[in-house]
């Protein structure tokens, strides 16, 4: 006889009431989803004034919760415009970019847009067309955008989201921060709200909006990858890392937090195809609010300087200078009569605050030294000779390419071995040293801390190096790591030499 088999299908009262019970447990509850997909963006209907800007910390989201970007587009989408400039730019003349284009780092923005000046034709200028993105920051018509967006453009032009073009006025451009300034004839515009780029944090979602390839309106979605990176070439800017597709033409327009609220603009691609491949940087609103006060009340922005070139530390220069961490930044060079001269700073300072403020990294100084006013006064916690010290500097005035940028690092890899001469007087005399000590060959353990012959040994360990046997009995006293300040081609950078 045929065995009888449970139906499959047949469910007892007391299954059923388990099974109740557990989706009540487990599941969201239909009015619940209904809410999570229906649910508007976290808005404010008021725009803050632009000289008193209000920065908005970003929703609580919860683990399964992503926002609203439907409602953030439809409510900040309108105040995003498209940025259309028209000039000329010097091209060398063997039909290839010139220096003040080809060498821009902002150069892959424009790569690959109608006219952008790849190749010229026998000509010192030609002419460009080009294409970024902007907000709206004013119902005035006060707009924001990258200051390399408008470089040497004649002529610029905006696109509101409502297809209208309107001519614009450059207010100022800071190409520091690279922040630019517009301003258009027109009332009652569209704006954004700020947010607070302090209170991101890696993993948070964002949102970018703008013209990438001159398609207007094109939104893009992602996370914050990191924070405060230091770009080669940019001493100021802490930037926003982030993996939402940004391409040319994007460069100008705003990143958006969870909530709807403007926390950077979008400035930078790193690339080796001229296009996406992952990584995104946005400039920090609040950083760019404050070049944008000072371009509307004055037509520029003025920045501080402290006249110092500065290195990132690893863990074996950190263990040369007593530290136990490798954090600070580290002066391997001291511009004379700058502020930090006539404070008493020299080669082998680790600097480790600044105004109770903890420095990591070399970008760290820069980024807030850079933003500080001109002539202000700040306090600075040096770690030298294995103790810390407190120091107060006034700092000056920022020109032109005098910026405080942090040095190349150095390979950490490698021990001591070196033949040295004394400098003569004639190289005294050429290099402007009054002490140092050649490097005439370098083998093994040298070599492999990137040591070359015809470097210059300006200093061990923090201290002038004056003499051959200075440096063997500075050896002599160091069983794991010294440092050595190393002068080539007229810079100067710290490396960490492996003892072994």
């Amino acid at each position: 006889m045929k065995p009888k088999l449970p139906n499959p299908l047949r469910v007892t009262a007391a299954t059923m009431a388990a099974l109740i019970v557990g989706l009540a447990v487990y599941s969201p509850s239909r009015a619940g989803i209904l809410d999570f997909l229906q649910r508007p963006a976290t808005v404010q209907t008021e725009t803050p004034a632009p000289s008193e800007p209000i920065l908005n910390p970003p929703p609580a989201l919860g683990p399964i919760q992503a926002p609203n970007y439907r409602a953030i587009v439809r409510q900040w989408g309108p105040a995003v415009v498209g940025v259309t400039v028209e000039g000329t730019r010097k091209i060398g003349l063997d039909g290839s970019p010139g220096s003040d284009w080809g060498e821009d780092p902002f150069f892959q923005f424009f790569r690959g847009l109608p006219g952008a000046p790849l190749h010229a034709p026998h000509s010192a200028e030609q002419p460009f067309h080009g294409q970024g993105s902007g907000f709206i920051i004013g119902s005035d018509g006060l707009i924001l955008t990258n200051a390399h967006v408008v470089r040497d453009a004649q002529e610029v032009t905006v696109k509101l989201a409502d297809r209208r073009e309107l001519k614009a006025k450059v207010l100022g451009a800071d190409p520091a921060t690279d922040i630019a300034v517009l301003r258009v004839s027109a009332t009652g515009l569209p704006s954004v709200r700020f947010g607070d780029p302090k209170a991101l944090q890696v993993g948070d979602y964002v949102l970018a909006i703008g013209a990438p390839f001159g398609f207007d309106q094109s939104a893009t979605a992602g996370i914050v990858s990191a924070k405060g990176r230091s770009l080669p070439g940019d001493a100021y800017v802490p930037f926003i890392q982030t993996d939402a597709a940004v391409n040319p033409g994007n460069s100008g327009g705003p990143l958006f937090d969870a909530g709807g609220n403007v926390v950077g603009i979008n400035a930078q691609i790193y690339s080796q195809t001229g296009g996406y491949q992952g990584l995104s940087f946005a400039i920090p609103i609040d950083v760019a609010l404050h070049a944008k006060e000072q371009i509307v009340a004055t037509g520029h922005a003025s920045h501080a300087r402290l006249g110092v070139m500065v290195q990132d530390l690893n863990q074996a220069l950190a263990e040369s200078f007593g530290l136990s961490r490798p954090d600070g930044a580290l002066i391997s060079n001291v511009d004379p009569d700058s502020p930090a001269a006539a404070a008493g700073l020299k080669p082998g300072d680790v600097i480790t605050q600044v105004n109770g403020a903890t420095i990591e990294r070399a970008g760290d100084l820069s980024n807030r030294i850079g933003l500080d006013v001109p002539g202000s006064r700040v306090s600075l916690k040096i770690w030298r000779d294995h103790a810390a010290r407190e120091i107060t500097v006034k700092l000056a005035k920022a020109e032109p390419e005098s910026l405080q940028r942090p040095a190349s690092g150095s390979d950490e890899h490698g021990q001591l071995g070196l033949a040295l001469r004394p400098l003569t007087r004639e190289e005294r005399s050429e290099g402007g040293l009054d002490h140092g000590l050649v490097v005439e060959d370098v083998a093994g353990p040298a070599a492999r801390a990137g040591i070359q012959a015809g470097d210059i040994v300006l200093g061990i360990d923090g201290q002038p190096a004056t003499s051959v046997e200075q440096v063997r009995s500075v050896v002599r006293s160091h069983p794991k790591t010294i440092a050595l300040l190393i002068e080539r081609d007229g810079q100067k950078i710290f490396v960490p030499v492996k003892l072994g």
